[in-house]
């Protein structure tokens, strides 16, 4: 009686793990095709059951960075990374929020757990580039570093995000050429991007070209980047660079923007 107890006890458990393996995949999913709702329905009612567990700390943060809110993000990065430190995809989203936050140095303390992953390095120097109290020197030299390591297998999206960060570089260091060059490679591979990724890709753009002193076109470009994926990290990100442009028509912002 009591193996049999047991058997229908183990039964019972491995049916529950895998319905809870499924659910996970089930955002993963969704997150891959840019189903953010979906993802955001699967994900809140596991957070709510399982708040202590890391892996749906994880995934409930993949969720709220890419809806648009890195703020809660980071929160439960910081305590999934408690668990589970050294999580490649976990360390990335957990710089990248920060960097979203205009919070280099914490995005600098994150990137520690991981120094020589090439998306960590990413993330750090779109930190160190962008977010406030940056060192836009250490960002340039970042940058430069991702481009000579950038291989055909990094795909698309690493390539594109390459190229916009070394024409922000560029911009910064006053060489118009060179960052014009590298956003036209980052464009035709934003092209091929999923619209919250092109979203996010156009935003790092209008950056670039407010550097170089577009206004005008840094306008458009992250106009352009909020139309192409509402409700996105990309068009959160976009429309609070929009606003702090003299003469923007939006003075809205979605984030907060204070200082490390």
């Amino acid at each position: 009686m009591a193996v049999a107890i047991a058997l229908v006890a183990l039964a019972i458990y491995l049916v529950r793990h895998a319905r809870f393996l499924g659910l996970m995949r089930s955002v993963e999913n969704a997150l891959s095709r840019g189903d953010i709702p979906a993802a955001r329905a699967i994900a809140a009612p596991l957070l709510d059951r399982f708040p202590d567990l890391a892996p749906v700390q994880k995934i409930a943060a993949d969720v709220l960075y890419a809806s648009g809110d890195p703020l809660s993000a980071a929160s439960l990065y910081e305590r999934a990374a408690k668990r589970v430190a050294h999580d490649r995809d976990l360390v990335v989203g957990l710089v990248a929020s920060y960097a979203a936050l205009n919070k280099a140095g914490d995005s600098r303390r994150a990137a520690q757990l991981l120094p020589s992953d090439y998306d960590v390095r990413l993330a750090l120097a779109w930190a160190e580039l962008i977010a406030l109290g940056g060192d836009r020197t250490r960002g340039a030299r970042l940058a430069d570093d991702l481009m000579r390591e950038l291989e055909v297998g990094h795909g698309a999206e690493r390539t594109a995000m390459t190229n916009v960060l070394v024409a922000i570089a560029e911009a910064q260091r006053r060489n118009a050429s060179a960052a014009r060059a590298a956003l036209d490679v980052a464009e035709r591979q934003r092209v091929v991007l999923e619209p919250a990724d092109r979203a996010f890709i156009g935003y790092l753009g209008g950056v670039a070209l407010r550097e170089l002193g577009l206004m005008g076109d840094a306008v458009r470009t992250f106009e352009a980047a909020m139309a192409e994926a509402p409700d996105t990290i990309g068009e959160a990100l976009a429309r609070r660079e929009r606003s702090h442009i003299p003469g923007s028509s939006d003075p809205s912002s979605e984030m907060s923007s204070t200082s490390d």
